[in-house]
């Protein structure tokens, strides 16, 4: 802890005068720093080779692309990240959800002329392949569903059994998903931890894995952890109308795609859930 309050003096110029930890983060540990006069930062430490600095990237994309809050970045480097420190530690509300809905809304109203990123990116500190791509339907099943499942199978999360049953279903994967309107920029990692709430407006919303894709499967990650509800998706309708099949179809698939990143990372019960979303859609 010496050594981290003198790096974060060395940075800042300032005395360090408290340092506790917080919770969140699949990378690193994360801490509030209190610095000389009051204020305060959120320093993530990691190891050489970690991807901290994609995700100050990251912030600095989502900073610099639309009017989402997000932390502003201090330094950003591979086991090193600094950054402003939001205060939101309350539990959403009616109207902080509608909120939640406008601005994400917003974001997903910024769009590129493809799908992906011109960088790879992260998610849960696992490598998210982007590369522009004209065909959302193909991107989504080559560098999300058909990728991930490879990487869980590779980590012994998954069954070769239920490996073979994604490819079924990613041959057949136009038959349930459609092209967008129109690329769209999304957050990326769409769950209650990463959501700031102050009062009742959202403060910020932290941990990144962003590219340009159906903004469905932002709002299908959402749903996986029932991180939002009704009066979120009522006001979100209101200002970019959903398409029909979402929560019918389109929603359990695109969780696919999250429920393979949890299987990767953490094995367990996940991968019973990607098992019972197979069975359900006949493969």
């Amino acid at each position: 802890m010496e050594a981290l309050s003198a790096k974060i003096s060395e940075l800042t110029g300032r005395d360090v005068e408290h340092v506790a930890p917080l919770t969140g983060g699949c990378v690193g540990e994360v801490y509030r720093v209190w610095l000389d006069g009051g204020d305060s930062v959120v320093v993530k430490t990691g190891r050489p080779g970690d991807p901290l600095d994609v995700e100050g990237w990251m912030l600095g994309y989502l900073g610099d692309h639309g009017s989402l809050p997000v932390p502003g970045v201090l330094l950003a480097r591979d086991s090193l990240l600094v950054m402003t420190y939001i205060d939101g530690e309350d539990a959403l509300s009616a109207a902080s959800e509608r909120h939640a809905a406008e601005l994400l809304a917003a974001l997903h109203g910024v769009t590129a002329p493809e799908f992906g990123l011109d960088r790879d990116t992260v998610i849960g500190g696992i490598a998210q392949p982007n590369g522009f791509a004209a065909s959302w339907v193909e991107f989504f099943r080559d560098r999300r569903l058909l990728y991930m499942a490879e990487q869980a199978e590779q980590a012994g999360r998954l069954s070769g059994d239920i490996r073979a049953r994604i490819d079924n279903l990613a041959a057949r994967i136009g038959e349930f998903i459609d092209e967008p309107p129109a690329p769209s920029l999304i957050h990326g990692d769409m769950w209650g931890g990463n959501v700031l709430v102050h009062g009742d407006r959202i403060a910020g919303f932290v941990d990144p894995a962003i590219y340009y894709g159906d903004a469905e499967i932002e709002l299908a990650f959402s749903t996986m952890f029932a991180t939002f509800g009704e009066g979120f998706f009522r006001r979100y309708d209101e200002l970019r109308p959903l398409r029909p099949g979402f929560f019918e179809v389109r929603r359990d698939i695109y969780n696919l795609w999250p429920l393979l990143v949890h299987a990767r990372l953490f094995g367990g019960g996940y991968a019973q859930s990607v098992e019972n979303t197979l069975s359900r859609f006949g493969f």
